[in-house]
């Protein structure tokens, strides 16, 4: 990304330092930060060997969001997807949790074969956004809000799921540490929308202390469900007991249905590429 469009971006990003009503989130998050920062920096470091170790390219993404009141920033991330990674993909099950009832489950525990070694650890126990730190200090994110969402996902939220807009995006929230991937859609809207409205200093530090029990448990059901996905299924017939592998989705299958259904329904449109 060209210099000059970075530096655009950052004077037209919403900051916490522009809002006096949210001075108080930007002086915690400073505060916490430089309190822990002997220990991410060689953390980070040990996050950019394990990436750098299991496949080539950069050691961090970057990747356009939607924050404070819609409008856009690059975020970052450490890469957790090979390079050239199809995004067809996620946009196709974006869609279908933002359209159902079902519970929010990331591909990974699908086995998604663009996730690198060492990615589903890192995804799981959420330090691949440790880079996400430079966007709090920038004052374009928070360490507690909501998740900030891709363009296209903005592009097909309703007007009232918007309201979880009018506070800064964060690491962790009140989605994330009351089920995550166990809500829906619509529950994580309505959590967001509950912490935008009433969101205090005190309700920001008893999420950052659930956090890491979230965390944990986020790691041991990846754990389970990479088991679940890599375990035979034992079929018995009338003949013999024969044992099948679980059926699982291609790249190139998934890119197919996704493709079929954008030809069909009009409604995935192509992005910048994505590491979600």
């Amino acid at each position: 990304m060209d210099l000059s469009i970075e530096l655009d971006q950052l004077k037209s990003s919403p900051s916490l330092k522009a809002d006096p009503a949210l001075r108080w989130k930007r002086i915690l998050d400073t505060l916490l930060i430089l309190l822990v920062l002997p220990f991410l920096i060689p953390l980070s470091l040990l996050v950019a060997l394990l990436i750098r170790s299991g496949s080539r390219g950069p050691v961090l993404f970057r990747q356009e969001r939607v924050g404070y009141q819609g409008r856009r920033f690059v975020c970052f991330k450490f890469r957790t997807m090979f390079m050239d990674a199809d995004t067809t993909t996620h946009q196709g099950h974006l869609h279908q949790l933002m359209n159902s009832e079902v519970p929010m489950m990331k591909m990974d525990s699908q086995g998604d074969p663009r996730i690198i070694p060492f990615g589903l650890l890192l995804r799981a126990s959420g330090l691949d956004e440790l880079p996400q730190l430079i966007n709090v200090l920038r004052g374009e994110m928070s360490l507690v809000g909501p998740r900030p969402c891709l363009p296209y996902e903005y592009d097909n939220y309703l007007p009232w799921q918007k309201e979880r807009f009018k506070t800064v995006p964060g690491l962790t929230g009140l989605w994330q540490v009351s089920g995550k991937n166990k809500t829906t859609f619509v529950e994580m809207i309505q959590f967001d929308i509950q912490y935008a409205k009433n969101k205090t200093l005190w309700w920001d530090l008893k999420i950052i202390l659930m956090t890491i029990p979230a965390l944990v448990i986020q790691m041991l059901e990846s754990r389970q469900a990479g088991k679940t996905s890599s375990r035979p299924v034992r079929r018995k017939t009338g003949h013999s007991n024969s044992t099948t592998q679980p059926f699982s989705f291609t790249k190139t299958a998934l890119a197919s249905v996704v493709r079929a259904r954008d030809g069909e329904n009009g409604w995935i449109r192509k992005e910048s590429r994505l590491n979600l």
